[in-house]
C-alpha cells in the first residue's frame, strides 16, 4: 500500500446516498456504507458530491450527511463536497466541513453560468478563507467552466488549492499540470481513465464504482499507482465496462443498480434523475453480473 501522507490521497469514494422508497435519506444505512467501504480497503469518503445527489438535499440533510460520514469513518478521512451556486454558500459549506473535522473539501468552480477566469479565481479565494484544504474539481462538461492546467497553476501558486479532481477525461493534462504546478496533487476524477492518470502520477482517486465493488477497485488502483501493469491491466479491462458509466449522464443510477446487484443497497434517486431505461439497465446489469461472475467484488 502506498504511503498516504495527505487526507485527500488514496481511494476516496464519492459516496452514493441510500434513499428509502419514500426518498427520505437512510442515515443509518449511509453510516454503515461508509464503514463498509473503509473496511474493504478504501481510504475515505467524499459525501455531498454529485454522486451523493447533493443538489437535491435540504441544507439540514446535507449537514447531517457530513456529520454522519465523520462519525462513521473519522473526519480526516472525509472530503466534503462544497459545491453551491455562490461563493458565499460554498464558503459556508467549507466552514461547516471544517467545524465537523473534515480533512479537505471538494470544490467546483462557479457553475451557475459560464464563469470567466477572474470569477473562478475570486470564487476559490473566497472559499479558501474557510481554512480547509481545497481539492478543485474540473468537470467542463457539466459546469461549462474548464479549469485548464494554466488556471490550476495560478490557483495553486496563490495557495488556494492542494489538489485537482481531473474529470476532463484527457490524460494529457496530467503531464501539463505536472510541468506547470509540480506540487499540485492530481486525483483521478473519472473512473474510466484510472489507469492512464495513475501511470501519469496521480496520488488519489475520487471514485464512483467502489460503491459497488470496493475490493477489486482498490486492488486496481494500488496496482496502477505502483506501476504493476501485469496486475492492473487485466483488472482494468474486466472493470472498464462498468467504470465507463461513471462518465455518463446516468452514472448515479448505474452505480446504484450495480450496488443492488452486488448485494448492497443502491435504491432509487431523487428527481430530476429518473430510473434507467430498460435498455440502459440491461447493459449495466449484464456488465455487473459478468464482473461478479468473474469474482470481482
Amino acid at each position: 500500500m502506498e504511503h498516504r501522507s495527505k487526507p485527500w490521497h488514496g481511494v476516496m469514494v464519492a459516496t452514493a446516498l441510500p434513499l428509502r422508497d419514500d426518498l427520505s435519506v437512510d442515515f443509518d444505512g449511509y453510516a454503515e456504507h461508509c464503514r463498509w467501504l473503509v473496511a474493504n480497503g478504501c481510504d475515505g469518503v467524499v459525501p455531498n458530491g454529485s454522486l451523493g445527489e447533493y443538489q437535491t438535499l435540504t441544507p439540514q440533510e446535507r449537514t447531517r450527511v457530513i456529520e454522519t460520514a465523520v462519525a462513521a469513518v473519522g473526519g480526516t478521512n472525509v472530503m466534503a463536497g462544497a459545491g453551491a451556486y455562490g461563493a458565499a454558500e460554498s464558503r459556508r459549506w467549507a466552514e461547516q466541513a471544517g467545524e465537523a473535522g473534515c480533512g479537505s473539501v471538494l470544490l467546483l468552480p462557479p457553475n451557475a453560468y459560464r464563469a470567466d477566469e477572474r470569477a473562478v479565481v475570486a470564487h476559490y479565494r473566497e472559499v479558501a478563507r474557510a481554512g480547509v484544504p481545497i481539492v478543485a474539481y474540473n468537470n467542463p462538461y457539466d459546469t461549462k467552466v474548464d479549469l485548464t492546467p494554466a488556471l490550476l497553476a495560478r490557483l495553486h501558486d496563490e495557495g488556494l488549492i492542494v489538489g485537482i479532481k481531473e474529470f476532463s477525461g484527457d490524460p494529457r493534462r496530467a503531464y501539463e499540470i505536472a510541468e506547470l504546478a509540480p506540487e499540485l496533487d492530481v486525483l483521478i476524477g473519472s473512473d474510466d481513465v484510472l489507469l492512464e492518470l495513475a501511470v501519469a502520477g496521480a496520488v488519489g482517486w475520487i471514485a464512483g464504482y467502489p460503491n459497488a465493488l470496493p475490493a477489486s477497485s482498490v486492488a486496481l488502483y494500488r496496482a496502477a499507482v505502483a506501476g504493476d501493469l501485469d496486475t492492473a491491466l487485466p483488472l482494468y479491462r474486466k472493470l472498464h465496462p462498468l467504470l465507463r458509466w461513471d462518465s455518463k449522464t446516468e452514472f448515479v443510477q448505474a452505480i446504484k443498480l450495480s450496488m443492488d446487484l452486488a448485494g448492497r443497497y443502491g435504491g432509487p434517486c431523487r428527481q430530476p434523475r429518473l430510473p434507467l431505461t430498460g435498455e440502459q439497465a440491461a447493459v449495466v446489469r449484464a456488465a455487473t453480473e459478468k464482473a461478479l461472475a468473474e469474482g470481482l467484488r
